[in-house]
């Protein structure tokens, strides 16, 4: 009787086996990478673009709720009611704003000192817990933005002017005004995501159909407002 031929692989075919699946193994793990490192970027600009938007509402909540109410310093001196100007990328604005919520019910005023400033890279909003402030008053700080490049104000006037410096046309620098701009323009310069700007209205003003630029405008009139 004639035994059984047993059946099996040769090495070649081994080796070809193993070679297609090592190929097949490759492309799927690129593959895997490929959309890990994908999810990843996708979770870090949303986590950005959150950051970005959480911090244009703060800040357009609080100019859009200015108000002409000037203050005194830890000195007892005046200051005016808005506050702001600077040199070069790093400039900060100060004011006062209404609107100041009081679920409690606590007897306080419902309005609040607050300003915007660039601290190592960063968009800091302070506050203050007091209008007029007394010696060794302390400032909150709320970090709203990261890797933050530059930071610019400019300020809408009574006539129709941007300027960079407020208040604008005082005659000697310890006057106080308490004359509020008709709308801020805030520019953001924030690492990856390049210039951001935002046009805001105070609270009563409405902007005009053409606005008249100063020698520092680009002539683009930014007429568009932050909703």
């Amino acid at each position: 009787m004639q035994t059984p031929r047993c059946q099996g692989f040769t090495l070649l075919e081994l080796i070809v086996a193993l070679a297609i699946f090592s190929v097949v193994s490759m492309l799927a793990f690129g593959g895997l990478l490929s959309i890990q490192d994908s999810r990843e970027h996708i979770t870090r600009v949303s986590a950005e673009l959150t950051e970005l938007q959480m911090a244009f509402t703060i800040l357009g909540r609080d100019i859009t709720q200015l108000v002409p109410r000037g203050i005194r310093d830890e000195f007892g001196d005046p200051r005016s009611a808005l506050i702001g100007g600077g040199f070069g990328l790093s400039q900060s604005i100060e004011f006062t704003r209404t609107g100041l919520r009081n679920p409690t019910g606590r007897p306080r005023s419902h309005m609040q000192r607050v300003g915007y400033t660039l601290k190592e890279d960063k968009l800091v909003r302070l506050s203050w817990s007091v209008l007029d402030r007394a010696q060794g008053a302390q400032e909150a700080e709320m970090i709203l933005l990261q890797n933050v490049e530059s930071l610019k104000f400019r300020y809408l006037d009574a006539s129709n002017r941007w300027v960079t410096e407020w208040p604008a046309n005082l005659t000697n620098v310890s006057e106080v005004s308490l004359q509020v701009p008709k709308a801020i323009e805030v520019t953001v310069d924030v690492k990856g995501w390049g210039s951001l700007l935002r046009l805001y209205r105070t609270s009563g003003e409405q902007l005009p159909a053409q606005v008249v630029s100063d020698g520092n405008d680009d002539g683009d009139g930014h007429d568009d407002d932050d909703a």
